[in-house]
């Protein structure tokens, strides 16, 4: 087993996603990662149980790292590989880890190509991204070509949303993943301070499975709510989608009684 790879029991596998940036924590950047990773990692099979928002300091990001890695199956990152002086995600993680980096002979010929294809000149700030710490695996990059890494369980990915979905889509193949998440969701056409009681009790009655309201506004009815019943079994799912949905019909005719 990898350095940090925490076994999960069961098929549930776990992720966290590290966010890097002062960017993002400035407000001058509007982070669009979080809801596609929540979504793309889901989607296979995998939960995303927590995020967190680094600044650009080697010492929040070495601490968040050796925090989250112990915990989750996964760490994801996103931001700070760059070729400027800020971009320190490379040397946190390999402190984090507690070993060297350098120019990894790998990322230095793909990056070489690249400039060579693309003009450029292959100068300091170009390789500042073909330093990998050592024993960490690339993650390759089709867009742009500067290749992110892999090493124990943290999987270290660009800022720029379009070159972050390439490198998670290249990595999808390696992950380890468990049973989907499946949801319903159901309109309830009627407030959430209507249901939240007999919301509750239902929660209760059913406990392997995972009840939220979402209240919202309705262009013809004003406030409405949204239910939203998740489970990875499809028997418990649809128990307690219909007792959600009979409960909502108790409610709702108790509210057309109460009307008249």
């Amino acid at each position: 087993m990898a350095e940090g790879v925490v076994e999960i029991g069961g098929d549930i596998v776990t992720a966290a996603l590290l966010v890097i940036g002062d960017e993002i924590l400035s407000g001058r950047t509007k982070d669009k990662n979080i809801g596609y990773v929540a979504e793309y990692l889901t989607n296979i099979g995998i939960d995303l149980k927590e995020v967190r928002v680094v600044p650009d300091e080697a010492a929040e990001i070495v601490a968040a790292l050796n925090a989250l890695r112990l915990r989750y199956t996964y760490v994801f990152t996103t931001g700070g590989i760059g070729p400027t002086h800020d971009d320190i995600t490379a040397e946190s993680v390999a402190a984090a880890f507690g070993v060297p980096i350098g120019y990894d002979s790998r990322a230095v010929e793909i990056m070489t190509a690249r400039v060579a294809q693309t003009g450029g000149v292959m100068n300091e700030a170009r390789m500042r991204m073909a330093r990998i710490p050592v024993g960490a695996e690339l993650v390759h990059n089709k867009i742009s070509a500067a290749p992110g890494f892999w090493i124990g369980n943290v999987i270290v990915m660009a800022g720029v949303p379009h070159i972050m979905q390439a490198m998670l889509e290249f990595v999808t193949p390696k992950l380890r993943t468990g049973a989907r998440m499946l949801s319903e969701t159901i309109r309830a056409d009627c407030r959430e301070g209507d249901i939240g009681t007999e919301l509750g009790e239902i929660a209760r009655q059913h406990p392997d499975v995972v009840i939220g309201s979402y209240p919202f506004i309705d262009e013809k009815i004003g406030g409405n709510t949204h239910i939203v019943v998740r489970s990875r079994d499809p028997q418990r799912l649809a128990g307690a989608k219909a007792a959600v949905e009979a409960m909502l019909g108790r409610v709702k005719a108790g509210l057309a009684v109460g009307k008249i």
